[in-house]
């Protein structure tokens, strides 16, 4: 398995270590999972992110690449504004849903999914023939700062966060990324900088008594209670932005056609109409529901999935993503686990609500 550039600051953490996405990495420390969850919503998690991927796209026709990759305006995408979005395939399934910032006029960074890597750099590079432009994947390490007390350490360490708004993006220094980005519905950053200089700087954040180490563990239970997609489970290249509730990312004037990949058939599957979507489950009781339950109506037909589902510890309860039948949202769902039919509540997007700094 691959390392980090943590990984040696996880061991003598004490961290339970385990196989994501082809490296070993933190699924938590010696705090829990729950105080690790809890820590976060209340002060600051610090999470280490660096499986993920840093492409820079540079040249006279970057916008023009990007906006043939992507369902958005990337050349009138402001300078320091980063942007949710997604890779899409000639049936609008979702490659891999991205964050892409413009750094500079010709300069975008994409940061992708760790298990995308292959197919997400062999997808980008294939248009960089067609465009005149440039891609280089950045080793990097990276790292995220998250929860209500974020900005106040990062301050304290003299980077000028403050004005810093949702979704916005600056280089600090030569090789550093920093951004007001995050994967746990708090506020919160995340930086990237040289390989070299990641574990200095997540031992110089351990120094502020708000800080803890967080693992994947907490993690996926702060996303999921975020009502945040994970590619792979509640994503995939079968599933559409439409089906999935995230029409949103995309401009209404790019819904109906568009330079993009995907275009065409985006527009003609919004025009019919959908027929499964993405949905918010609470199983009732106390027992989790984990991804791939199978949903089933009071008759026990098939009418969907659990993409996505455990506890949340703020939530104080059992919460779930679901890929369900359009038709099947008013009458029963049940989720069979082990032979038992456990009844699901319908229950809004997010489950906790989003602290974002706008």
């Amino acid at each position: 398995m691959k390392h980090t550039p943590l990984f040696n600051l996880h061991e003598s953490s004490g961290a339970k270590m385990g196989e994501f996405a082809g490296y070993d990495m933190p699924l938590f420390y010696p705090l829990g999972v729950m105080k690790e969850h809890l820590h976060t919503r209340s002060s600051a998690g610090l999470f280490d992110i660096s499986h993920m991927v840093h492409m820079e796209v540079t040249g006279s026709e970057a916008a023009q690449l990007i906006e043939r990759a992507c369902p958005y305006d990337a050349s009138n995408q402001p300078m320091g504004q980063a942007r949710y979005t997604f890779f899409l395939n000639e049936n609008a399934g979702v490659i891999d849903d991205l964050i892409i910032t413009r750094l500079e006029s010709n300069r975008y960074l994409i940061v992708s999914n760790a298990g995308c890597a292959d197919k997400d750099i062999a997808h980008i590079n294939s248009l960089a023939e067609i465009f005149n432009s440039n891609v280089e994947v950045i080793p990097r390490g990276f790292l995220a700062l998250q929860g209500p007390k974020a900005e106040s350490v990062l301050v304290q360490l003299g980077y000028a966060v403050r004005d810093l708004a949702f979704m916005t993006a600056i280089e600090p220094k030569a090789g550093w990324f920093l951004s007001r980005t995050g994967y746990t519905g708090e506020d919160g950053f995340e930086i990237a900088m040289p390989v070299e200089e990641t574990e200095a700087f997540a031992q110089k954040l351990l120094e502020s008594a708000d800080v803890e180490l967080i693992g994947l563990g907490a993690r996926d239970s702060l996303r999921l209670e975020a009502g945040l997609s994970l590619y792979g489970q509640d994503l995939d290249d079968s599933v559409t932005p439409h089906e999935a509730g995230l029409l949103w990312a995309i401009p209404k004037s790019l819904r109906q056609g568009g330079p993009f990949i995907g275009a065409d058939a985006l527009a003609e599957k919004i025009a019919a109409g959908r027929t499964r979507k993405r949905i918010g489950l609470r199983p009732t009781g106390k027992m989790p529901v984990r991804a791939g339950a199978k949903l089933v109506n009071e008759t026990g037909e098939d009418i969907g999935k659990v993409t996505s589902g455990g506890f949340g510890p703020s939530f104080e309860g059992p919460v779930a993503l679901g890929l369900i039948e359009m038709n099947a949202t008013d009458q029963p769902i049940f989720a069979e686990v082990r032979g038992k039919q456990i009844p699901m509540e319908v229950h809004s997007l997010p489950f906790v609500p989003h602290n974002y700094k706008r």
